[in-house]
């Protein structure tokens, strides 16, 4: 792993070290404090240009265009709110995405699966144990959004998400998050359709490729802003759960990936 990941300055594979212990306790004071943290240049730019070059001419041919109106809950109708209360306003997403499948082998396919990065992951979520998926399309996903394309306003359904940013935009395609806008106690439709009604001003993360972030979406709205320019954004979504043998539903990956495996 020391040809893809620069582990001088993230010691992943030396979990007994002063330096280990710094990095996971650096990164639990983001989750902590910002509900995400960053690991700038993970990736070395060597293996990311191999990778990008696997993925560029896949993604012009194999890849599905995904693309759907939701409002930010994914939920035609949502508990206390009429149909048409503002926090049920419709947003539009639009990608291109790999699948797992067509990834095997490459240097996101061997961080996925190596054991010092899933130990990394469940010292810094707080997670007794974590897994890869069982299945043969989700657990990668690399995403590219295309000039006009976006991620919109949800809320994510996992504790954390982890992406690799593998390609920068050339404008536009920033992430944007309202965080805590939420809460178990609080479902806050007041500030959710403030959000959307632009009222409220979110943070904006700067990335930039090779860049490792594990983020806490579950109560803070998120988005990737429309991508413009010539050079599109490409990011890679690892997914790894609490408990072994997790699939999604043939309907999800038909939704998701426009074919079932």
């Amino acid at each position: 792993m020391k040809n893809i990941l620069d582990l001088d300055r993230y010691p992943l594979d030396q979990p007994d070290t002063p330096a280990y212990a710094d990095m996971v306790a650096a990164a639990r004071a983001g989750l902590a404090e910002e509900g995400l943290f960053n690991l700038v240049g993970l990736m070395r730019p060597g293996a990311l240009a191999e990778l990008l070059e696997h993925i560029h001419p896949r993604m012009a041919t194999e890849s599905f265009h995904h693309s759907r109106w939701h409002n930010i809950y994914f939920q035609d109708d949502v508990d206390g709110l009429a149909l048409d209360d503002p926090a049920l306003k419709k947003v539009e997403t639009a990608n291109h995405t790999l699948c797992h499948d067509q990834l095997r082998g490459t240097a996101l396919d061997q961080l996925y699966n190596w054991p010092p990065f899933i130990r990394f992951l469940e010292a810094v979520t707080d997670q007794p144990e974590l897994h890869v998926m069982d299945d043969a399309l989700a657990g990668i996903n690399v995403l590219e959004y295309r000039p006009g394309e976006a991620l919109n306003w949800h809320f994510d359904r996992s504790v954390f998400t982890t992406t690799l940013l593998l390609q920068e935009a050339t404008e536009g395609g920033a992430f944007e998050y309202a965080q805590d806008l939420r809460s178990a106690d609080d479902p806050n439709h007041a500030g959710i359709a403030a959000l959307l009604e632009g009222k409220i001003e979110p943070k904006v993360l700067q990335q930039t490729a090779g860049t490792l972030n594990v983020f806490l979406g579950v109560n803070t709205a998120h988005r990737v802003s429309p991508v413009a320019g010539d050079t599109a954004r490409i990011v890679a979504v690892l997914s790894h759960y609490p408990d072994a043998g997790r699939q999604f539903t043939a309907k999800e990956q038909m939704g998701f990936f426009g074919r079932v495996a």
